[in-house]
């Protein structure tokens, strides 16, 4: 065998063997991990079916302790009852009965015998039956309560019984009641699951399943003693208890196995199956749910053809290297072969017009055989400017007539020729032809290029001899000249195709800007068109809240304040984040002080996370960082907010590290921790963790609007996390510039709070386009005190104003209908006014732009939706300072 051949067959074998490891390794990986998320998801799953049964059976488990306190029922055990009383008592358990919604409720005897029933009117009453062979019975009497599932005797249901002892004044036992529940409800529902769910006993015999046909199976065989127990209890009456024929193949590591199941009768499932189970506490139960593997199954096969694929597609990629190589091998020795070629072909030229100017100077006349093995056209002429030799070759190249070609014939007879058949090129022939004599009379080397009307393109060298004369050569470089000219057009073609593609990709790039102008522009329209009708819930929910007089009512409302919070916190957050994309956000950067922006972090959330039973510590700090503060503080909110959210004991702490010439903003808590898996995704919108509280969840926007705000400042996000000991989120700031900030005010500069109500009697206008907002807030300022002799939008406002009647507030909106904008309907108001009240721009506009207009205007600021604390807060700082600027 050859070794080219040898080497093929190695190179198939591995490339073989390689495919099926891969296969089995990705096929194997797949199927344990998607076994494992199956067997977690079932395991969770079947932690709510118990749930489910667990609260069904607690519903009644008080119901047979009240009735057993009941007066009646002891008397009606202390004595014979006439039929009287003995309707009168059953129709008191079908009352109950009825209103507990149970199965049955039956009233027995300390001998067991039935003496009352609910179902006392059907054909199968309980009524005079004796139970005493049943354990609930027995457990009563001898225990004082009791529980068993079974058939049951009278009428053929099954169901749970519940048995409790009625024991007079002197703890005498006088009989007992028994509650029996029906749970057939709880076996449609688990028919909505494709899964087969059962429930088991101590026995291990099935007596509930989401499929009749599992129904009365047998989990594991019964010894002689547990059949002599069902036969004397008779629990499951006539049933046949029919074994359930399995073989266990594997156990999990979280409590569940594979089994695979050997009777081809077996409904519902067929082969490996996962079969997971939990006990039911309180009981001897065992709830079982058997999953259909074909999902792991399809997965492992899925990635089996993706280790394939995988496999193959490096393999092809090192033949490629490999074929590259080999490549690189052989063009690399190709060139050197024709580097080596070339250079013998200099060598050779050099040779030949070495050998030219030789045999120039050996040569016979004329026709000279010693240069007829040149392959140039090779003229001679002596000083006198008369041919001496020529080659055959020359005569070939310009077609001289043989007449014409005689030794001693002056070389202007030549060149006159040509001049006749324009090779000598325009312009007067005379000319042309002196210029060249006189370039032969001096001496001078030459080369240059000639192309003749044909095509054929000639290069041409001249050299003086040493005892006078000249030599020419004439060699033919067309097919040089051509290829050249070939890959002239072949690069222009190149040039052409990148302009044209860098064209269409300049297009393409103004037509995404003007689509993500346009997006954003909608998504602003859309945000404030949504904020409006949320502002008047929100204000109609403030209102409402003060007239409700039940604690109950105030905590509906305060839900629905709290829906609609943060209902406006995921309009702000996507229009942030559409500000951002679009590169309307505005960045102020300059040097910060962190402590107090800390101090304030603290203040502002220390709150919250006592009433979550956390501690928020915020590490003092001196470092002046170069940022947005506003930015920042977001950043830095949402990292605190989070760690409050997931976290459910401990503590969290805000410090900083520095790191060379930045410093680390960090905030640590000690949450449930984050699987490494999800620590990018997390960072994507609406993305959250399961972990968080159940009344406050989040939309999954927060962490995307940080990592956005990082990009646009420039600062480094991240974070570290353990699973079951907590996460630390970080932001990598530069520091700044200390003695660029200055010192913060003291309190003393701080605006000293007022015992006063300014609100009272204040004269507000609420200048409003949307209607139900207006009413909201009128009735909002009226509750306060205020009055409001206008709510209304635009028109009304410029239809009521009058000279030197302006109220004392205004509150405004920026767009009031499409021909209005706030701003300069309050100019027009106030040159009919005569003067100029305060005002609080009340807008959905979230523009930092708008924000800082107003403060330069010294307007308030308050954006859509509006917190009635806050407003009622800002109107209040607004009026006591504007009183303090009118007090002398």
């Amino acid at each position: 065998m050859t070794p080219s051949r040898l080497r093929k067959y190695w190179t198939l074998l591995i490339l073989l063997t390689g495919m099926a490891g891969s296969i089995y390794a990705a096929g194997q990986w797949a199927w344990q991990r998607s076994l494992h998320d199956e067997s977690d998801s079932v395991q969770r799953q079947l932690t709510l079916y118990g749930q489910a049964l667990a609260q069904r059976i607690d519903r009644y488990r008080t119901l047979p302790e009240v009735l057993a306190l009941d007066a009646q029922l002891r008397d009606a055990l202390s004595r014979p009852l006439t039929p009287p009383e003995a309707e009168q008592l059953n129709l008191k358990l079908e009352q109950a009965n009825g209103a507990s919604q149970s199965s049955t409720l039956t009233l027995l005897n300390r001998d067991g015998l039935a003496v009352a029933a609910s179902n006392w009117r059907t054909a199968t009453s309980n009524v005079g039956v004796d139970y005493s062979f049943r354990p609930y019975v027995q457990q009563a009497l001898a225990q004082g309560r009791g529980s068993f599932y079974g058939i049951g005797v009278t009428t053929g249901e099954p169901g749970y019984f519940l048995s409790q002892a009625i024991r007079d004044d002197n703890g005498r036992t006088l009989g007992l009641v028994v509650i029996k529940i029906a749970l057939q409800a709880l076996e449609r529902e688990w028919l909505q699951t494709p899964d087969i769910v059962l429930a088991s006993d101590a026995h291990g015999v099935v007596f509930l399943a989401s499929q009749d046909a599992w129904r009365y199976r047998l989990l594991a065989p019964l010894s002689d003693a547990e059949q002599r127990e069902l036969n004397a209890t008779r629990q499951y009456a006539d049933q046949p208890l029919r074994p359930l024929t399995y073989r266990a193949d594997e156990p999990l590591d979280n409590g569940g196995r594979l089994v695979h199941l050997l009777a081809p009768d077996e409904p519902g499932l067929t082969g490996r199956v996962l079969w997971q189970t939990q006990p039911l506490p309180g009981t001897p139960w065992q709830l079982h749910l058997l999953h259909n593997t074909r999902s792991s199954v399809t997965d492992s096969r899925w990635a089996a053809a993706a280790g394939a694929g995988g496999w193959l597609a490096l393999a092809l990629l090192v033949l490629f290297v490999r074929q590259r190589q080999r490549l690189s091998a052989l063009r690399q020795r190709s060139r050197q072969e024709l580097e080596t070629v070339l250079r013998q072909h200099a060598q050779e030229l050099r040779t030949a017009q070495d050998g030219i100017v030789q045999a120039a100077r050996q040569a016979d006349t004329g026709l000279s055989r010693s240069l007829e093995h040149l392959p140039q056209g090779v003229v001679i002429i002596d000083a006198r400017l008369n041919l001496l030799a020529w080659n055959s070759r020359y005569v070939q190249l310009f077609r001289f007539p043989a007449d014409l070609m005689r030794v001693g014939q002056p070389v202007e007879d030549l060149l006159r020729h040509n001049a006749r058949r324009g090779l000598l090129g325009p312009g007067p022939v005379d000319e042309a032809i002196e210029r060249r004599l006189a370039h032969l009379r001096s001496g001078t080397p030459h080369l240059h290029e000639s192309a003749k009307d044909d095509g054929t393109v000639l290069e041409i060298r001249g050299n003086p001899l040493p005892e006078g004369g000249f030599v020419t050569s004439y060699a033919d470089i067309t097919s040089y000249k051509n290829a050249a000219r070939e890959l002239r057009s072949l690069a222009d073609a190149l040039e052409q195709r990148v302009a044209d593609r860098t064209r269409d990709l300049d297009a393409a790039r103004r037509e995404a800007e003007q689509a993500n102008r346009s997006k954003t522009r909608f998504v602003a329209a859309a945000v404030h068109d949504l904020l409006q009708p949320l502002n008047a819930a929100r204000m109609f929910t403030s209102l409402l809240r003060s007239h409700l007089p039940g604690d109950a009512d105030r905590h509906a409302v305060d839900s629905i304040d709290g829906a609609l919070a943060a209902q406006d916190a995921i309009l702000g957050s996507l229009l942030d984040i559409s500000r951002m994309e679009s590169g309307q956000f505005d960045v102020h950067i300059h040097d910060v002080a962190l402590g107090p922006l800390l101090q304030v972090l603290g203040h502002n959330f220390g709150v919250l996370a006592e009433s979550q039973g956390l501690q928020l510590a915020c590490v003092p700090t001196r470092a002046v960082v170069r940022t947005d503060e506003n930015l920042l503080r977001r950043i830095l909110q949402n990292f605190v907010s989070n760690a409050i959210r997931y976290s459910r004991r401990g503590r969290i702490v805000v410090g900083c590290r520095r790191a060379g010439d930045h410093l680390r903003i960090e905030v640590h808590d000690q949450g449930p921790g984050i699987p490494e898996a999800l620590q990018r995704e997390i960072f994507e919108e609406f993305r959250r963790l399961d972990e968080g509280r159940a009344d406050d969840r989040g939309a999954g926007l927060g962490l995307a609007i940080v990592e956005r705000l990082g990009r646009l400042l420039g600062h480094k996000i991240g974070l570290r996390s353990q699973l079951g000991r907590g996460s630390v989120f970080w932001v990598c700031v530069p520091l700044g510039n200390t003695a660029a900030v200055a010192p913060a005010p003291g309190h003393d500069a701080a605006l000293q709070p007022s015992d006063e109500t300014p609100l009272l009697g204040t004269s507000a206008w609420v200048i409003e386009d949307d209607g139900p907002t207006c009413v909201a807030t009128r009735a909002l300022l009226e509750r306060w005190g205020c009055a409001v002799p206008l709510a209304g939008g635009a028109p009304e406002a410029l239809a009521a104003a009058q000279a030197g009647q302006p109220p004392r507030l205004v509150l405004l909106d920026v767009h009031l209908g499409p021909a209005h904008h706030g701003p300069d309907v309050f100019a027009q108001l106030c040159e009919r006014w005569g003067q100029t009240p305060a005002v609080i721009l009340v807008t959905a506009e979230r523009d930092a732009t708008l924000r800082r207009q107003a403060a330069e205007r010294g307007w308030g600021f308050l954006a859509k939706p509006v917190r009635a604390p806050a407003l009622r807060a800002l109107i209040s700082q607004t009026l006591l300072r504007l009183r303090e600027s009118n007090t002398p």
